[in-house]
C-alpha cells in the first residue's frame, strides 16, 4: 500500500509548500537513488543477519523516516527524508518473498498465492487511500505509512519465527560481476529506459492533471487495479503464448505510444486520465515479464541478478522525475511525456538489438517463486 501512498498528494505538497514540480520529484530521486544503491548491500546484509531481522530493519527505518516526512516543513527536508525510507524499502524487498515462503506452512504454491493476493490488492488500495488521506493534509498520508508499518513491525516481531542467516555470504562485487554477462546487462539497460517514462508518468502526471488529491487518488487507484491484475494473471499468460522478449517489446511499444499520446494532448485532461489508466495495463505486464527474465537472464545467484538489475534500472527512476519537472517548468507541459516515450523508445532498441542474449530464457510457472519475485521486483519501485 505504501508504493501509492503519496503519488496523489504531489500537487498538494507542491502548492502547500511553494515548491516547483522539479523539486517536488525529488521526492522520487532520493527515493529511488538510495535504494538503487542500497540493494547492492541488502544480500550482503540478509545473507549475515537473517531475513527476519533484515526485514525489521526495513520496517523500522520506513516508520522513522515517513513519520519525520510528515513532520516536515520544508521540501528539503521531506526529500532527505525519503532517502531514508528509500534504505528501508531496500531491505523490505529483498527478504519478503523468501520470508513468506518460508514461514508458510502449506505448500510453496500457496503461500505464494497469498504473497500474490497481498501485492495486488496493496497495490491497488494505496493510492486510493493516499487520496483520502491527502485530502485532509499533504502530511496524512506519510504519517499513514508510519502506521501502517508499524503494524506490519509489531506482527512480524511477534508472529513470525526467527529465521537464521543461511547460503553463502556475497560481497559487494558480487553484482558487478554479474552485470558482465550480456543477457544480464541487456535486460538491465532495457529497464533503466523503461523505468525513465515509468517515472515520467508517476511523477509529472499530477501536475497537469491539477485536480485534488482524492481525485489523483482514484485515477491511480484504476492505474495500480490493472497494474495488479495483468501482473498476477495477464503477464504469465503472454510470457507462456508469445514468449519473454516479445511480450516485453509489445508492452512497451504500447507503453511509448500511451506516453506519446499524453505528449500530444497533454491539455486534455481526458487523454491524461485514460493514459494514466491504461498505463497499469502495459506495466504489470512488463514488470513481471521483464524482472523474471532476470532471473535466467546470467549464472548467477537469484539475489545477485536482482541485485545488480535493480542498482541499474533505479538510476532511470531517479533521473527522470527531476528531468521530467525541469523539461515542464522550462520547456512545456508536452516535454516530459516526450521524454518519456523517448526513453521507452530506447528501451525497445535495447531490448531488440540484445535479444540474441536471451534466448535461453522460459516462462515462469504460475505461482512460482520465480514469477512471485519478479512482481515484488517490478512493483516495488
Amino acid at each position: 500500500m505504501g508504493i501509492g501512498l503519496v503519488d496523489p498528494i504531489l500537487k498538494s505538497i507542491a502548492d502547500q509548500l511553494d515548491a516547483t514540480p522539479s523539486q517536488v520529484s525529488l521526492l522520487f530521486t532520493s527515493y529511488m537513488a538510495v535504494m538503487g544503491v542500497a540493494m547492492l548491500v541488502t544480500g550482503v546484509v540478509s545473507s549475515r543477519i537473517g531475513a527476519k531481522k533484515t526485514l525489521l530493519s526495513g520496517l523500522a527505518l520506513i516508520i522513522v523516516f515517513s513519520a519525520l516526512a510528515g513532520m516536515s516543513d520544508s521540501i528539503g527536508a521531506i526529500v532527505a527524508f525519503r532517502a531514508g525510507w528509500g534504505l528501508g524499502n531496500a531491505l523490505f524487498i529483498a527478504t519478503a518473498l523468501s520470508t513468506i515462503v518460508t514461514a508458510a506452512r502449506g505448500s510453496v504454491a500457496q503461500a505464494i498465492i497469498l504473497f500474490e493476493a497481498a501485492l495486488g490488492l496493496g497495490i491497488a488500495a494505496g493510492p486510493l487511500l493516499g487520496g483520502a488521506l491527502g485530502s485532509i493534509s499533504w502530511r496524512a498520508p506519510f504519517l499513514g505509512v508510519a502506521g501502517l508499518m508499524t503494524i506490519a513491525l509489531v506482527a512480524t516481531t511477534f508472529l513470525l519465527p526467527s529465521t537464521p542467516a543461511v547460503g553463502r555470504r556475497t560481497s559487494l562485487a558480487d553484482p558487478f560481476r554479474a552485470l558482465r554477462y550480456p543477457g544480464l546487462l541487456t535486460i538491465a539497460l532495457t529497464a533503466l529506459f523503461y523505468n525513465m517514462g515509468f517515472f515520467t508518468l508517476l511523477a509529472f502526471t499530477p501536475f497537469p492533471l491539477d485536480m485534488n488529491a482524492h481525485q489523483v487518488g482514484l485515477i491511480f487507484f484504476g492505474w495500480g487495479l490493472l497494474l495488479a491484475i495483468t501482473s498476477v494473471w495477464v503477464a504469465p499468460a503472454l510470457q507462456r503464448r508469445f514468449g519473454a522478449v516479445p511480450t516485453v517489446l509489445g508492452s512497451l511499444a504500447l507503453f511509448g505510444l500511451d506516453l506519446a499520446a499524453m505528449a500530444i494532448w497533454t491539455d486534455d485532461k481526458t487523454v491524461l486520465v485514460v493514459g494514466v489508466i491504461v498505463a497499469g495495463a502495459f506495466l504489470g505486464v512488463n514488470n513481471t515479464v521483464i524482472t523474471e527474465a532476470v532471473m535466467g537472464a546470467a549464472p548467477v545467484e537469484r539475489p545477485v541478478a536482482s541485485a545488480a538489475y535493480s542498482f541499474v534500472r533505479f538510476s532511470g527512476g531517479a533521473v527522470a522525475p527531476y528531468a521530467a519537472g525541469k523539461l515542464g517548468e522550462n520547456v512545456s507541459v508536452h516535454a516530459p511525456f516526450w521524454m518519456g516515450a523517448g526513453a521507452v523508445g530506447l528501451a525497445i532498441v535495447v531490448l531488440a538489438v540484445g535479444a540474441k542474449h536471451l534466448r535461453g530464457e522460459h516462462a515462469p510457472a504460475a505461482h512460482s517463486e520465480a514469477e512471485a519475485e519478479a512482481e515484488l521486483i517490478g512493483d516495488a519501485s
